[in-house]
């Protein structure tokens, strides 16, 4: 992976871009004061870095209908893990995985319709051989929303 860091036009470009995801390339280049080609090739080099993963619409699961969010720490047995893996990838529900260290082996975040319906999705998660314990919270509220336009602001020094 490519580590050089960002520098403050990157990171003007990037909030810019966060702030208004439907901007243009044009548009870009004229709100940053920097020519059009300055920008596209800002923007293939961080898509390139992996800095940049996508512009596709961030997607709220509650107005989706799926207003529960619950956190699922599993216990696995040994060797069952790209087995597991491919079984919670088939779970709609199951929004994120991570392997952690600590108390557990995976974290899963879930969502489900309604606190009843967290019994369906959490079922769903377990019903799988290698999966020996689960361990689930719900989460009550998010007061601080996935985030990284503050790393980008430090990385990039604009902030």
């Amino acid at each position: 992976m490519d580590d050089t860091p960002l520098d403050g036009l990157d990171g003007r470009l990037i909030t810019l871009l966060a702030e208004e995801p439907r901007i243009g390339v044009l548009e870009c280049s004229r709100r940053l004061g920097v020519a059009r080609g300055t920008v596209q090739a800002r923007l293939d080099r961080l898509r390139a870095r992996g800095v940049i993963r996508g512009f596709g619409p961030e997607l709220e699961p509650a107005a989706l209908g799926y207003p529960v969010t619950a956190f699922a720490t599993l216990e696995i047995a040994q060797g069952q893990g790209r087995a597991i893996r491919a079984h919670l990838a088939s779970v709609p529900e199951v929004l994120e995985l991570h392997t952690i260290t600590g108390q557990g082996d995976m974290l899963c975040r879930i969502v489900a319709r309604s606190n009843a319906d967290l019994q369906r999705v959490i079922d769903r998660v377990v019903g799988f051989d290698g999966i020996m314990r689960a361990s689930t919270a719900i989460a009550l509220e998010n007061p601080v929303p996935y985030r990284v336009l503050p790393l980008v602001a430090q990385a990039s020094g604009t902030g």
